[in-house]
């Protein structure tokens, strides 16, 4: 028993790929093949294969060797700060659209601030794959 115990101490962990930068990537840079490549490694939370990272843009500097962290980079800006955008208010049936200034950049599925543009009211939204956002009514909790 203690032979197994110092057996299992003994061994080196298993490494797996891990992908990095080939170079230093400043964020807001869409990310080619070029640019990344994979090593054998072991990060938790990092990725593991070029597909997941190819096309993706840089949320932050990202340096050459470091693993790149799943919170590093998302889907490319589809809206930037201060760009006009629709607005859709859906609740049931009813669905109603809106000018309004982006507060915040961001790709789709990511959540943004808006200020309408005729109430000067400021709301969050989802950024769909048309450029629009959708925001929605708030939650009531149940009784």
């Amino acid at each position: 028993m203690i032979r197994l115990f110092a057996l299992l101490l003994m061994t080196t962990p298993a490494f797996a790929d891990i992908v990095v930068p080939t170079r230093t990537i400043r964020s807001q840079a869409i990310l080619g093949p070029g640019d990344v490549q994979v090593i054998q490694g072991e990060a938790p939370g990092t990725y593991i294969a070029l597909n997941e990272v190819i096309g993706q843009e840089a949320r932050v500097v990202l340096y050459a060797g470091r693993p790149i962290r799943i919170e590093d980079i998302g889907p490319p800006a589809l809206i930037e700060r201060n760009q006009i955008v629709t607005i859709y208010y859906i609740s049931g049936p009813l669905v109603i659209a809106a000018e309004a200034r982006s507060l915040s950049r961001g790709g789709v599925g990511d959540a943004i601030r808006v200020m309408n543009l005729g109430s000067r009211n400021t709301v969050t939204g989802i950024i769909r794959a048309d450029g629009t956002v959708t925001v929605s009514p708030p939650s009531i909790p149940s009784m």
